[in-house]
């Protein structure tokens, strides 16, 4: 139903201060907006990306109304990780019957099998976002253009390899990038506040970020949390944190973020991080949802591939 060609389908993109539909959050399963977090995050068709399936259906030739609604989360010009799905979010849910020709009018340029997929994003309604991610991690190198309609153009590259997975039994996370390995140690979630399991992918970055566990309730507050790598809209990050110090490779205390030590190894991380590059946990309990920041990757192909509205 998909074939490995040069695909046209379409998103649009991420900066810094617009996310879209992701809202800053605190560590690991509970959020607030802005750059404040809580430390704490409890668990949650074909679709042709080289060209379309013949339809008996007219193709409407003029761009949608709708899609004057839609942001994607890709900037023009940008250099994204292996595994940055394109997330096209909308200013209003697009009802069912609807889905299909709005995908039509979502192109992406690019040597890759891959598909669009409606997800049901945390913080929005039915119907206001879908992604477009490949079969598999995006290559290296890979040079894509996205358009919707005739309103919206994208045109980005993905840049080296950086795949992390982190142990929470091991309390070790090892980090591999363009083929080099290294294994960092890690403190994760205490039990009963556990790190989310499963892909992440870092949607953004801050060099400090302000964290509030109360806000999820948790009766201890927190404050600044430096060289803090985001994760899900819930609130997961991967950040510097005192207690790393002491227990990072040997016991999980956090409330759910995963920390690293303040002997220069969280900043080494955070300075070679950038949106798009992936994040893995093993060995905890509940599994990231799709839409919770990033969780295109805990799908299989197969319902990926269902979520589209194309058949």
């Amino acid at each position: 139903m998909t074939r490995r060609a040069r695909s046209r389908r379409i998103a649009a993109g991420w900066t810094a201060a617009s996310v879209c539909a992701l809202a800053l959050a605190g560590c690991s399963k509970g959020a607030v907006a802005g750059g404040a977090g809580t430390e704490v995050d409890t668990a949650a068709k074909p679709n042709t990306t080289v060209g379309q399936k013949p339809t008996t259906r007219p193709v409407r030739t003029t761009p949608l109304a709708k899609l004057t609604g839609a942001h994607v989360n890709i900037a023009d010009g940008q250099t994204v990780g292996v595994g940055m799905p394109i997330s096209v979010t909308f200013d209003h849910a697009i009802p069912a019957g609807e889905r299909a020709e709005v995908e039509r009018q979502l192109k992406v340029d690019a040597d890759v099998e891959g598909s669009w997929s409606w997800v049901k994003d945390r913080n929005l309604l039915e119907g206001q976002r879908v992604d477009f991610r490949p079969r598999a991690y995006w290559s290296p190198g890979t040079e894509v253009t996205v358009r919707a309609a005739s309103g919206i153009t994208r045109h980005f590259t993905v840049g080296r390899s950086l795949v992390a997975t982190v142990d929470v039994r091991t309390h070790m996370m090892r980090v591999v990038k363009d083929g080099q390995t290294r294994n960092v140690p890690i403190t994760a979630g205490a039990p009963g506040m556990d790190t989310w399991n499963g892909t992440m992918v870092v949607s953004d970055k801050a060099t400090k970020v302000f964290m509030n566990s109360r806000t999820v309730g948790y009766g201890d507050a927190y404050a600044d949390y430096y060289y803090a790598v985001h994760l899900t809209t819930s609130g997961t990050y991967l950040h510097q944190n005192p207690k790393a110090n002491t227990y990072a490779g040997h016991q999980n205390v956090t409330h759910g973020c995963v920390g690293l030590a303040t002997d220069g190894t969280a900043k080494k991380f955070y300075d070679e991080v950038i949106p798009g590059d992936v994040i893995t946990v093993v060995g905890s309990k509940d599994t990231v949802a799709v839409g919770n920041g990033y969780g295109d990757w805990n799908a299989d192909w197969a319902q990926w591939r269902a979520g589209s509205a194309l058949k």
